[in-house]
């Protein structure tokens, strides 16, 4: 069987390129297809396949501005010749599932969300941007919603990375779809008994993630938080943090399974499609203090994996937080346990079943 993975684009090793790995693992003969490719980010993660870019590779900065070419990726989509593949994988937060394929192929989209962007977080990315950009967000937005309805079409069947997902599918798309949680590599993390005094909070430093009201509600507690990431609200929390925040910036795998495993709980404060970083934590034997929506609904179980929040709000947070160490109580093999349900020896088995059931 001929096997084609269309993946957004690989500029960096985030959840995503973790799903695509994995698919990797199962197809070790795909060839990969995606927009942009930067092969510093990402090392040798894919090496032993054929990665295939479109023209967007081309264009000026697309390593680094490639969101700045998105009205474009549609068109270069419809570029690709997948005719002779018996099975296309498309990898979707962006523009992946749009691409055209022979009636005998099976498509299957393996979405993290709909684009964010175009629907559920259109007015934030307007309000957020720009005000010379404020002027085209509309028209462009328009045209990328219609194009992305119209890739919904070609898709023969969804996957989902979480209920919460699914449900929004069903929504934008009007399809069904199966859930199947994305992989983690439990093994990977470690427990410790030596438990330190401090939050974590692990993830992309953007808007939507958060973490500005984690850095204001430590700052008021004056309890130790540690932070570790990067993105557009770095500069900003470093300006904002009291002496009790450490923000570590990008750290290498090594130094964040360090801090997973002895610290005293996570702490989630965003709304996500699933959300990895709770089940690496969980994978190192700690707790998770998350935002009550989203896919953390999914993976944190209440008082047995942590707990959650109701407002995102610095009030609900610092509450929450206290009442964490007033009644805490947790088993570290207990949260393990949990943890592996969403081993990437689950997702593996999962999604080859789907596919043998799809193909039969």
């Amino acid at each position: 069987m001929r096997v084609a993975i269309v993946h957004y684009w690989l500029v960096n090793m985030r959840g995503g390129e973790k799903v695509l790995q994995a698919l990797c693992e199962l197809f070790p003969n795909a060839d990969i297809y995606t927009h942009v490719h930067d092969p510093r980010a990402t090392g040798t993660s894919f090496e032993h396949h054929e990665i295939r870019t479109t023209f967007i590779q081309k264009l000026p900065g697309a390593k680094r501005f490639y969101q700045n070419y998105l009205p474009l990726m549609p068109v270069a989509l419809d570029r690709l010749d997948l005719s002779g593949y018996d099975l296309v994988i498309s990898s979707e937060s962006g523009p992946a599932k749009g691409v055209t394929t022979a009636p005998e192929t099976l498509h299957v989209c393996y979405c993290h969300t709909p684009m964010r962007y175009v629907w559920d977080m259109y007015h934030e990315y307007r309000s957020n941007a720009p005000w010379y950009k404020q002027l085209f967000i509309p028209p462009v937005m328009y045209y990328m919603r219609r194009r992305d309805l119209a890739s919904a079409d070609k898709v023969d069947y969804f996957i989902a990375n979480s209920r919460f997902v699914a449900d929004r599918i069903k929504k934008y798309y009007q399809r069904d779809a199966a859930v199947i949680h994305p992989p983690v590599a439990v093994d990977d993390f470690c427990v410790s008994t030596q438990q330190e005094d401090y939050y974590l909070l692990v993830g992309q430093l953007v808007s939507y993630k958060r973490a500005d009201l984690a850095v204001e509600a430590f700052n008021r507690s004056g309890k130790k938080l540690v932070v570790i990431g990067e993105g557009e609200q770095l500069g900003m929390l470093q300006r904002k943090a009291l002496p009790n925040i450490v923000i570590l910036c990008r750290q290498p795998f090594d130094v964040i399974r360090h801090h997973y495993s002895r610290c005293r709980a996570l702490i989630f404060p965003g709304v996500e499609d699933f959300g990895m970083v709770p089940v690496e934590a969980m994978a190192s034997g700690r707790p998770v203090i998350a935002f009550g929506q989203g896919g953390a609904l999914e993976t944190v179980q209440e008082g047995v994996t942590g707990r959650f929040f109701s407002e995102q709000t610095v009030d609900s947070l610092n509450e929450a937080v206290a009442s964490f160490e007033k009644d805490a109580c947790y088993d570290s093999d207990i949260i393990v346990e949990h943890a592996r349900k969403f081993d990437k020896r689950m997702f593996k088995d999962q999604f080859m079943a789907c596919i043998g059931m799809l193909s039969s």
